[in-house]
């Protein structure tokens, strides 16, 4: 399984790869810091799911989500962001993410994630 994270802070990707490592240890984890890599990286990795940040430098998470279903209408898309405001959250929803989840990410919301969410 391949996953790429999403994240202009080291320490927000950390966060989610530290609960990958634990409820996927075995997967195949690529890291991009804006949206423009995370677009590159998606068209050549074609990961399985993808955990991205809103607020970012270059090309924002919104971007980089339309984009993204643009490439993959069935690409899988987390959104892990601290705008935890209802209107970010109805307006991923509507460009494809499959769910948005606030900012740090914990195992417990991993677990929720790879349950209800992706359908992997």
């Amino acid at each position: 399984m391949k996953i790429l994270v999403v994240d202009d802070s080291k320490i927000g990707r950390m966060s989610v790869i530290k609960s990958l490592e634990v409820i996927k240890p075995d997967a195949e984890i690529f890291q991009a810091v804006n949206g423009l890599e995370a677009l590159e990286l998606f068209r050549q990795e074609r990961p399985d799911a993808v955990f991205l940040d809103l607020t970012m430098p270059v090309m924002d998470g919104y971007e980089a989500l339309k984009r993204i279903m643009e490439v993959d209408k069935n690409a899988q898309v987390i959104i892990i962001s601290a705008d935890i405001q209802n209107e970010a959250k109805l307006r991923v929803l509507a460009a494809g993410a499959k769910n948005m989840y606030p900012k740090p990410i914990n195992d417990e919301n991993m677990v929720q994630i790879f349950e209800q969410d992706l359908s992997l």
